[in-house]
């Protein structure tokens, strides 16, 4: 993926109408590529075949399984892939955006801002840590707040690339809210470019997409203003 110094500002964010791909790897589906069958096992049974092929990969690594501090890792890694890190990939665990009356009438934008996830990269399997800053314009309704965050950590638990994730997002919030005024961009450090190849700790990726008014540049740029915000009480 590209990299880019983390900057908030209308001209280094991309706009994923023209998506980046990078030099390695071919254009992606804006779904997550889920096989029909991916639900045909329930979760004990994915535990149990995970743990007997990474149990496979430690051993043919030369590892000794035998030892107290590994013998119980493949179990442990197996259990995290299925309830913790890819919970993302079953429909069951998508979050339910109850909307309520806007009682306020509050009309103006909302942003929910530095909204902490961790994914994986899905071309190495290691580990994409990032920020979040959503935002939508009311249309009747609003949704708990809450609900923002666990629908950013929705699509980070599953193998991701950060330009789809940042489409899956602002999708879904659209439909979730019932408003195209929708705004998403996503600071994220990428380890697949940290541990390996260039070995770069220092750059990051910023990606984002806009419907709705948020396409007004205007409105797009009080939104970048927002999350640039100190948090009040910080130095």
């Amino acid at each position: 993926m590209k990299q880019k110094e983390t900057s908030l500002n209308t001209t280094e964010i991309k706009d994923l109408g023209s998506p980046y791909y990078g030099d390695d790897h071919e254009g992606f589906s804006m779904e997550t590529p889920i096989r029909e069958d991916a639900f045909a096992l329930d979760d004990e049974l994915k535990i149990e075949l995970i743990q007997k092929h990474f149990k496979e990969i430690m051993l043919i690594l030369g590892l000794d399984l035998n030892d107290d501090s590994l013998k119980g890792t493949p179990h442990r890694v197996a259990k995290m892939y299925v309830t913790e890190m890819f919970k993302g990939l079953d429909p069951k665990n998508m979050p339910v955006a109850k909307l309520f009356e806007n009682k306020y009438n509050y009309k103006n934008m909302l942003v929910e801002k530095n909204i902490s996830f961790h994914s994986v990269c899905e071309h190495h399997f290691v580990p994409i840590i990032g920020k979040a800053h959503v935002a939508y314009i009311p249309n009747g309704k609003v949704v708990g707040l809450s609900k923002l965050n666990r629908i950013v950590r929705y699509f980070a638990q599953r193998p991701q690339v950060q330009e789809r994730m940042t489409v899956q997002i602002l999708n879904m919030l659209k439909e979730a809210l019932n408003t195209n005024d929708v705004a998403v961009i996503i600071e994220a450090d990428h380890m697949c470019v940290a541990m390996r190849g260039v070995q770069d700790v220092t750059s990051s990726t910023v990606t984002a997409d806009y419907s709705g008014k948020f396409l007004d540049m205007k409105t797009r740029e009080e939104f970048i203003r927002m999350i640039s915000l100190e948090k009040l009480g910080s130095n």
